[in-house]
């Protein structure tokens, strides 16, 4: 299996930095490393472009012009972008174990996708971290939240991670991995969602209606979440009420998806 990494960022390039930093020093790299940026300014491209050159696998920086939160429809053409049989998804602003995409590749199972989980660096770190460019981080750290999603056990990952449920709950697109099949079959990310929400969840949900089933990586595919302030909730409820109607029609494809992005793809380098 060809495992594609895509980041998702926007406008936080020292956030960025200290990603892609951590992506550098992984025990196994993927295959490739997609930067998903929803609109953001040259700060970012200089920030992935002098990592060119560290990281040895191919980069490619997928961008679309600034018109508000469209995380859906960048993912979208990260996705088409991309060559790999799997894709793990990561934000722009989280710190990797350094075996992150090994337990990934690990754990990996045709017919499911994984849901993963973050520690939460508190915000007095994340600035000690951010000003000194430095990724050295762990479940022992000082102000930390949600301590024991930083602990890696790999003894206890396959016990952790048998469990098939037919659930979308808690998927979160920072740290979520899947079938690149599997996301064609359900034509990908509804970009009608647009706003900070829940368009991981919908796709889940899709997904789950085809049959895909949710695996939790406990102890394992460990990532450091870097404090900022909250985003704008206001279309989170709508969008929550658009995945408790998929639940009830059973539906697999959105209208405004993969194909849809597709017929109008244009690439920004």
């Amino acid at each position: 299996m060809t495992i594609s990494l895509i980041v998702s960022t926007y406008n936080w390039s020292e956030a960025l930095f200290l990603c892609l930093k951590s992506v550098e020093k992984q025990s196994v790299l993927p295959d490739e490393i997609i930067i998903a940026d929803d609109g953001s300014d040259f700060e970012t491209k200089k920030i992935i472009d002098s990592f060119r050159d560290k990281i040895k696998v191919p980069i490619k920086h997928v961008w679309h012009k600034d018109d508000g939160f469209r995380l859906a429809e960048i993912r979208n053409k990260a996705v088409l972008e991309a060559k790999g049989d799997y894709i793990v998804q990561i934000d722009g602003d989280v710190i990797l174990h350094r075996h992150f995409i090994k337990d990934h590749k690990l754990f990996a199972k045709e017919n499911t996708f994984i849901k993963g989980r973050r520690a939460m660096i508190g915000a007095k770190t994340s600035e000690k971290l951010l000003k000194n460019g430095k990724t050295n981080i762990s479940f022992l750290s000082s102000n930390l939240a949600r301590r024991e999603h930083g602990i890696r056990i790999p003894n206890f990952q396959k016990i952790f991670t048998t469990r098939e449920e037919n659930s979308a709950d808690g998927v979160m697109g920072s740290n979520m991995a899947f079938w690149r099949k599997d996301f064609v079959e359900v034509n990908g990310y509804n970009n009608a969602l647009k706003g900070w929400g829940a368009e991981d969840k919908e796709l889940a949900q899709r997904m789950v209606n085809n049959g895909i089933k949710k695996r939790k990586i406990k102890f394992g595919a460990i990532q450091y979440h870097l404090y900022h302030e909250e985003s704008d909730k206001k279309n989170h409820d709508k969008q929550v009420e658009t995945i408790e109607n998929l639940q009830k029609s059973g539906k697999i494809r959105c209208e405004n998806g993969l194909s849809e992005t597709e017929k109008n793809y244009i690439v920004y380098e």
